[in-house]
């Protein structure tokens, strides 16, 4: 019986609109999978596949990382929003995890916060975008257009 090891997983799910994604992050080559498909196969614009690959780049983490995502919910650029920020909440953990490993006794002089995840949050990918489509009135058109008037 083999001892094989356990490869260590970190989680975070992003929103955007109305689209939910569950990250999970290990150590690797580098690939990133959305649904059972690569990143290239499931996003054909380049603005969203950047937009996915934002967070490793801004903790320094491409090609040493695997990306394996569920996305539900949304259009493209939703999903895309909440890849984004659900990498960037893994990548919080990875990091508070190997900051509270480091550190057994925490003291005064030690950073509270690790610097990736400090730039993780200045980059504001850790912010929920809450902005969402405005339903519709009644009595209107639509959110805000009202029906054209005449007066004849």
């Amino acid at each position: 019986m083999s001892t094989a090891t356990v490869p260590t997983y970190w989680w975070g799910t992003g929103r955007r609109k109305t689209a939910v994604a569950r990250v999970r992050l290990c150590p690797g080559t580098g690939k990133i999978e959305i649904n059972g498909r690569s990143l290239e196969n499931y996003f054909t614009e380049l603005r969203d596949r950047k937009l996915v690959t934002l967070p490793l780049e801004v903790a320094e983490q491409v090609g040493k990382l695997d990306v394996y995502v569920n996305v539900r919910g949304g259009g493209f650029a939703g999903q895309a929003g909440a890849i984004c920020h659900g990498i960037a909440r893994a990548l919080k953990e990875m990091f508070s995890a190997q900051n509270g490993a480091q550190g057994a006794a925490p003291d005064a002089s030690a950073p509270s916060i690790h610097p990736i995840v400090h730039k993780l949050r200045e980059a504001g990918l850790l912010t929920r975008d809450a902005r969402r489509k405005e339903r519709k009135k009644y009595g209107r058109r639509g959110a805000r257009r009202g029906f054209q008037f005449s007066k004849r």
